[in-house]
């Protein structure tokens, strides 16, 4: 169920008309600052061992018929990091995108942009982790030119821009690493494609980067 229309791509965008039918989760319906302010009080709950509990017959019928998330997150596939627990949300809370290294690819960009033009979320997180296999694959194609099996070498090669960014050659590397990683993701979400350009402008929208900390649960805002 759509909120918004999208005007077809070209020299503008067209502006947003009203939104006809109430919402199925109106606590969703936040400007950028309060949801971001939302998504860390729920790490905090996280880390402090407070999540709420999770009943799914209490949402269920309002997420039958739409959607109106109010985050969206680009994450890693990565087990250990899971957006919905670490964030504390529910069922039609939160948008996902994930893959290994999250680094933008033409899909990330679509699902993206979708959940902002269609779906109204106010706010893009760019979450990377501590110790992410990818983004060390991507050191070491670098660093020591190791070639990588299959589609492998081609998720190094995405990351590698953030690898060259990075000077420093101490143990630090690899988190130094997958900090840039992040902060560059965000700055192409913030100014390099054109639905999304055209919302952030406008302030419709908040982009930042957090770091997920593995051995606290701790997101750390980045960017």
């Amino acid at each position: 169920m759509a909120y918004a229309g999208i005007a077809p791509m070209g020299s503008s965008i067209a502006a947003e008309p009203p939104r006809t039918v109430a919402p199925p989760k109106p606590e969703n319906v936040l400007t950028p600052d309060q949801a971001l302010e939302r998504l860390m009080q729920g790490n905090e709950r996280y880390v402090s061992g407070k999540s709420k509990p999770l009943d799914f017959h209490d949402i269920q019928s309002a997420l039958v018929g739409g959607q109106n998330p109010y985050a969206t997150i680009l994450g890693c596939s990565d087990s250990r990091v899971s957006p919905e627990h670490c964030f504390d949300e529910a069922l039609g809370d939160l948008f996902v995108a994930r893959g290994a290294g999250n680094y933008l690819t033409n899909d990330n960009v679509a699902t993206i942009e979708y959940s902002v033009a269609v779906l109204n979320t106010p706010l893009i997180m760019v979450l990377g982790h501590e110790s992410c296999g990818a983004v060390k694959a991507a050191v070491e194609a670098v660093d020591h030119h190791k070639d990588f099996p299959g589609h492998i070498q081609l998720l190094a090669s995405a990351i590698a821009p953030a690898v060259r960014a990075v000077n420093d050659t101490s143990s630090s590397r690899l988190i130094n690493v997958t900090k840039m990683n992040v902060i560059m993701t965000v700055e192409r979400l913030r100014t390099k494609t054109p639905v999304l350009d055209y919302y952030h402008d406008q302030k419709k929208i908040r982009v930042v980067g957090g770091i997920y900390h593995l051995e606290t649960g701790k997101v750390e805002l980045i960017a």
